[in-house]
Protein backbone atom coordinates (compact mmCIF):
# COMPACT_ATOMS: atom_id res chain seq x y z
CA UNK A 1 0.00 0.00 0.00
CA UNK A 2 1.41 3.34 -1.15
CA UNK A 3 1.43 6.65 1.14
CA UNK A 4 -1.19 8.13 -0.78
CA UNK A 5 -3.62 4.91 -0.36
CA UNK A 6 -2.58 4.84 2.92
CA UNK A 7 -3.53 8.58 3.33
CA UNK A 8 -6.85 7.81 1.65
CA UNK A 9 -8.01 4.57 4.20
CA UNK A 10 -7.02 7.03 7.18
CA UNK A 11 -9.02 9.62 5.95
CA UNK A 12 -11.40 7.58 5.60
CA UNK A 13 -11.80 5.88 8.55
CA UNK A 14 -10.99 8.82 10.55
CA UNK A 15 -14.02 10.86 8.67
CA UNK A 16 -16.48 6.94 9.13
CA UNK A 17 -16.17 8.10 12.82
CA UNK A 18 -17.55 11.58 13.06
CA UNK A 19 -19.93 10.80 10.70
CA UNK A 20 -21.37 7.63 13.07
CA UNK A 21 -20.53 10.11 15.81
CA UNK A 22 -23.02 12.74 14.01
CA UNK A 23 -25.40 10.49 13.50
CA UNK A 24 -25.79 9.33 17.20
CA UNK A 25 -25.90 12.71 18.66
CA UNK A 26 -28.11 13.69 15.87
CA UNK A 27 -30.85 10.69 17.33
CA UNK A 28 -29.90 11.92 20.46
CA UNK A 29 -31.43 15.36 19.41
CA UNK A 30 -34.33 13.76 17.69
CA UNK A 31 -35.24 11.96 20.48
CA UNK A 32 -35.23 14.86 23.22
CA UNK A 33 -37.76 16.68 20.71
CA UNK A 34 -40.14 13.63 20.13
CA UNK A 35 -39.84 11.34 23.30
CA UNK A 36 -37.79 13.69 25.94
CA UNK A 37 -39.95 16.11 27.40
CA UNK A 38 -38.67 15.08 30.95
CA UNK A 39 -35.26 15.42 30.69
CA UNK A 40 -35.67 19.17 29.36
CA UNK A 41 -38.21 19.94 32.01
CA UNK A 42 -35.34 18.39 34.60
CA UNK A 43 -32.92 21.00 33.00
CA UNK A 44 -34.81 23.61 32.70
CA UNK A 45 -35.84 23.59 36.35
CA UNK A 46 -31.64 23.44 37.23
CA UNK A 47 -31.42 26.33 35.02
CA UNK A 48 -34.02 27.94 33.74
CA UNK A 49 -31.54 31.44 31.91
CA UNK A 50 -29.77 28.95 30.16
CA UNK A 51 -32.79 27.26 28.94
CA UNK A 52 -34.29 30.50 27.35
CA UNK A 53 -30.81 30.82 25.24
CA UNK A 54 -30.49 27.04 24.21
CA UNK A 55 -32.77 24.18 23.02
CA UNK A 56 -31.07 21.09 23.98
CA UNK A 57 -33.27 19.00 20.98
CA UNK A 58 -31.98 21.94 18.29
CA UNK A 59 -28.96 22.16 19.72
CA UNK A 60 -28.14 17.96 19.38
CA UNK A 61 -29.58 18.41 16.06
CA UNK A 62 -27.62 21.38 14.39
CA UNK A 63 -23.75 19.35 16.03
CA UNK A 64 -24.91 16.36 14.40
CA UNK A 65 -25.99 17.83 11.57
CA UNK A 66 -22.96 19.60 11.21
CA UNK A 67 -20.89 16.31 11.98
CA UNK A 68 -22.58 14.54 9.40
CA UNK A 69 -21.50 16.80 6.97
CA UNK A 70 -17.71 16.57 7.93
CA UNK A 71 -18.14 13.11 8.07
CA UNK A 72 -19.56 12.65 4.36
CA UNK A 73 -17.11 15.32 2.69
CA UNK A 74 -14.16 13.73 4.29
CA UNK A 75 -15.11 9.90 3.08
CA UNK A 76 -16.42 10.99 -0.13
CA UNK A 77 -13.26 13.23 -1.29
CA UNK A 78 -11.34 11.03 0.45
CA UNK A 79 -12.56 8.12 -1.84
CA UNK A 80 -13.90 9.68 -4.86
CA UNK A 81 -10.67 11.96 -4.94
CA UNK A 82 -12.87 14.91 -4.82
CA UNK A 83 -10.85 17.97 -4.70
CA UNK A 84 -13.93 20.30 -4.36
CA UNK A 85 -14.70 18.07 -1.53
CA UNK A 86 -11.44 18.15 0.49
CA UNK A 87 -10.65 21.54 -0.07
CA UNK A 88 -14.06 22.22 1.45
CA UNK A 89 -13.25 19.82 4.32
CA UNK A 90 -10.31 21.74 4.85
CA UNK A 91 -11.95 25.58 4.64
CA UNK A 92 -14.66 24.30 7.39
CA UNK A 93 -11.80 22.74 9.45
CA UNK A 94 -9.35 25.68 9.72
CA UNK A 95 -12.08 28.09 9.92
CA UNK A 96 -13.36 26.13 13.60
CA UNK A 97 -9.62 25.69 14.54
CA UNK A 98 -9.77 29.30 13.99
CA UNK A 99 -12.89 29.98 15.98
CA UNK A 100 -11.39 27.74 18.95
CA UNK A 101 -8.33 29.40 19.38
CA UNK A 102 -10.00 32.95 19.14
CA UNK A 103 -12.34 31.74 21.68
CA UNK A 104 -9.60 30.27 24.16
CA UNK A 105 -7.75 33.99 23.96
CA UNK A 106 -10.85 35.39 25.02
CA UNK A 107 -11.45 33.42 27.81
CA UNK A 108 -7.69 33.78 28.83
CA UNK A 109 -7.50 37.60 28.57
CA UNK A 110 -11.07 38.61 29.99
CA UNK A 111 -11.16 36.61 33.22
CA UNK A 112 -14.06 39.01 34.14
CA UNK A 113 -16.41 36.67 32.02
CA UNK A 114 -15.84 34.18 34.37
CA UNK A 115 -16.35 36.14 37.24
CA UNK A 116 -19.86 37.50 35.67
CA UNK A 117 -21.10 34.42 35.09
CA UNK A 118 -20.36 33.32 38.46
CA UNK A 119 -21.86 35.83 39.73
CA UNK A 120 -24.68 35.35 37.91
CA UNK A 121 -24.99 31.37 39.03
CA UNK A 122 -24.42 32.82 42.30
CA UNK A 123 -27.50 35.03 42.67
CA UNK A 124 -29.79 32.52 40.96
CA UNK A 125 -28.66 29.51 43.19
CA UNK A 126 -29.06 31.56 46.55
CA UNK A 127 -32.46 33.08 45.11
CA UNK A 128 -33.72 28.87 44.43
CA UNK A 129 -32.33 27.92 47.90
CA UNK A 130 -33.88 30.37 49.92
CA UNK A 131 -37.41 30.47 47.91
CA UNK A 132 -37.84 27.36 45.96
CA UNK A 133 -36.03 24.58 48.15
CA UNK A 134 -38.33 22.41 50.14
CA UNK A 135 -41.49 24.44 47.88
CA UNK A 136 -40.88 22.86 44.50
CA UNK A 137 -40.26 19.04 43.97
CA UNK A 138 -37.72 19.66 41.40
CA UNK A 139 -35.71 21.75 42.72
CA UNK A 140 -35.23 20.35 45.64
CA UNK A 141 -34.10 17.37 44.20
CA UNK A 142 -31.89 18.43 41.74
CA UNK A 143 -30.31 20.20 45.43
CA UNK A 144 -30.27 17.08 47.22
CA UNK A 145 -27.93 15.12 44.64
CA UNK A 146 -25.83 18.03 44.04
CA UNK A 147 -25.20 18.42 47.63
CA UNK A 148 -24.73 14.88 47.99
CA UNK A 149 -22.78 14.06 45.09
CA UNK A 150 -20.43 16.88 45.77
CA UNK A 151 -20.23 16.39 50.21
CA UNK A 152 -21.24 20.16 50.23
CA UNK A 153 -23.75 22.46 51.84
CA UNK A 154 -25.78 25.41 50.55
CA UNK A 155 -24.27 27.11 47.74
CA UNK A 156 -21.28 29.54 49.71
CA UNK A 157 -22.24 27.89 53.05
CA UNK A 158 -25.32 26.31 55.15
CA UNK A 159 -26.03 29.82 55.32
CA UNK A 160 -27.55 29.92 52.58
CA UNK A 161 -30.77 28.45 54.22
CA UNK A 162 -30.84 30.95 56.93
CA UNK A 163 -34.48 32.59 56.70
CA UNK A 164 -35.43 30.66 53.53
CA UNK A 165 -38.27 28.58 52.72
CA UNK A 166 -37.24 24.95 54.06
CA UNK A 167 -35.82 26.86 57.40
CA UNK A 168 -39.03 28.71 58.27
CA UNK A 169 -41.26 25.85 56.85
CA UNK A 170 -39.01 23.06 59.56
CA UNK A 171 -38.68 24.44 62.50
CA UNK A 172 -35.23 26.74 61.79
CA UNK A 173 -33.57 23.07 60.35
CA UNK A 174 -31.31 22.37 57.71
CA UNK A 175 -31.82 19.79 55.41
CA UNK A 176 -30.31 16.50 55.38
CA UNK A 177 -27.28 17.18 53.20
CA UNK A 178 -25.95 19.74 55.56
CA UNK A 179 -25.92 17.42 59.16
CA UNK A 180 -23.84 14.90 60.56
CA UNK A 181 -25.49 11.16 59.79
CA UNK A 182 -28.25 9.75 60.83
CA UNK A 183 -29.60 13.01 61.32
CA UNK A 184 -32.57 14.08 58.70
CA UNK A 185 -32.89 17.60 59.78
CA UNK A 186 -30.98 19.26 62.19
CA UNK A 187 -30.29 22.59 63.98
CA UNK A 188 -27.18 24.37 63.48
CA UNK A 189 -25.15 23.29 66.14
CA UNK A 190 -25.60 19.27 64.81
CA UNK A 191 -24.12 20.58 61.14
CA UNK A 192 -21.15 18.70 59.63
CA UNK A 193 -18.36 21.13 59.99
CA UNK A 194 -16.69 19.56 57.49
CA UNK A 195 -18.65 20.20 54.37
CA UNK A 196 -18.21 23.72 52.97
CA UNK A 197 -20.51 25.28 50.15
CA UNK A 198 -20.95 23.44 46.65
CA UNK A 199 -19.17 26.70 44.84
CA UNK A 200 -16.10 25.87 47.27
CA UNK A 201 -16.18 21.91 46.46
CA UNK A 202 -17.27 22.90 42.29
CA UNK A 203 -14.02 24.79 42.10
CA UNK A 204 -12.06 21.99 44.24
CA UNK A 205 -13.28 19.13 41.11
CA UNK A 206 -12.48 22.24 38.36
CA UNK A 207 -9.09 22.07 39.24
CA UNK A 208 -8.12 18.51 40.03
CA UNK A 209 -10.19 18.01 36.40
CA UNK A 210 -8.75 20.84 34.85
CA UNK A 211 -6.11 19.02 33.16
CA UNK A 212 -7.99 16.64 31.94
CA UNK A 213 -10.30 19.16 29.97
CA UNK A 214 -7.25 20.75 28.67
CA UNK A 215 -6.22 17.70 27.45
CA UNK A 216 -8.50 16.49 25.65
CA UNK A 217 -8.95 19.78 24.49
CA UNK A 218 -5.59 19.86 23.30
CA UNK A 219 -6.16 16.68 21.38
CA UNK A 220 -8.82 17.64 19.54
CA UNK A 221 -6.59 20.48 18.37
CA UNK A 222 -4.07 17.72 17.43
CA UNK A 223 -6.40 15.69 14.99
CA UNK A 224 -8.04 18.70 14.00
CA UNK A 225 -4.34 19.91 12.42
CA UNK A 226 -3.50 16.08 11.17
CA UNK A 227 -7.32 16.49 9.22
CA UNK A 228 -6.39 19.66 7.81
CA UNK A 229 -2.93 18.44 6.73
CA UNK A 230 -3.94 15.11 5.46
CA UNK A 231 -7.03 16.91 3.65
CA UNK A 232 -4.27 19.62 2.03
CA UNK A 233 -1.62 16.44 1.14
CA UNK A 234 -4.45 14.17 -0.45
CA UNK A 235 -5.65 17.33 -2.27
CA UNK A 236 -2.23 18.37 -3.82
CA UNK A 237 -1.37 14.53 -4.91
CA UNK A 238 -4.65 14.03 -6.22
CA UNK A 239 -3.65 16.24 -9.47
CA UNK A 240 -0.12 14.63 -9.81
CA UNK A 241 -1.38 11.04 -9.08
CA UNK A 242 -4.04 11.45 -12.28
Amino acid sequence: MGCFSFLKLMMFVFNGVIFLSGLAVLGIGIWVKVDGGSFVQILGAATPQLMQLINVGYLCIAVGTFLLLMGFLGCCGAMKESKCMLLLFFVILLILFIAEVAGAVVVLAFSSVADIFIEHLKNWAVKTLREDYGRRDDVTAIWDTTMKELKCCGFNSYKDFNSSYFYQTHSQTYPTGCCLPPKHECLESELDSTKQGCLSEFQTFLSRNGKIVGGVALGIGVLELAAMAVSLVLYCQIGTNA
